[in-house]
């Protein structure tokens, strides 16, 4: 997603920014944005990505997520991609006022409006399918995580909001992901 971000942000020119609104600093927020930064750079090597963090996901700290995502705007941030669970609607919010593109995660957020670019998708449900066919299968091997990525679809990318004109950055982006399946691109996990 900070691929395709990157992309469009260096095809609409002016200020190379993108923003980031995390929840609170943890390793499971900080992959996901690490990743976004990585893809966002790969794209558009002058890129900047704006990274702040609410400080908690509940929805009642929603404002804390837009007033960071303002302030990235405010900056110059053409895209703002949330990591930050409830929290992260005000920063979608916040991009769907100033007619910025919003990334979602975990689901695709989508529905929530043709501002919404895409998302980051953590596919669940594939890792509980997962998970049950190995215990079903005698092979699950406990005492250790099961990591779930692009190669085993434990993530995806949300669909493509028709507001979007960009059939030929979608299809740069998706000639990503065998590479980054075979190991070729490592995406990191630490920002």
């Amino acid at each position: 997603v900070g691929y395709l971000a990157g992309l469009l942000v260096k095809k609409k020119g002016g200020k190379q920014v993108m923003s980031a609104v995390g929840g609170k600093k943890l390793p499971s927020v900080d992959n996901w944005i690490a990743g976004y930064r990585a893809g966002a750079r790969r794209a558009n090597p002058r890129i900047k990505v704006l990274i702040d963090y609410s400080g908690d996901f509940p929805p009642s700290f929603a404002p804390k997520c837009k007033e960071i995502a303002l302030n990235h705007i405010a900056q110059g941030a053409q895209a703002v991609f949330q990591v930050a669970g409830g929290c992260g609607l005000g920063a979608l919010q916040a991009a769907k006022e100033k007619k910025v593109w919003g990334i979602g995660v975990d689901a695709d957020q989508g529905y929530l409006g043709k501002h919404i670019l895409t998302s980051g998708v953590k596919r669940v449900d594939n890792a509980v399918y997962n998970f049950f066919r190995l215990a079903k299968a005698g092979t699950l091997k406990t005492g250790r995580d099961i990591v779930f990525n692009l190669k085993n679809g434990g993530q995806a990318v949300g669909k493509i909001s028709t507001n979007c004109r960009c059939k030929a950055e979608v299809a740069k982006m998706n000639k990503l992901k065998p590479l980054i399946i075979s190991g070729k691109i490592k995406p990191p996990s630490k920002l």
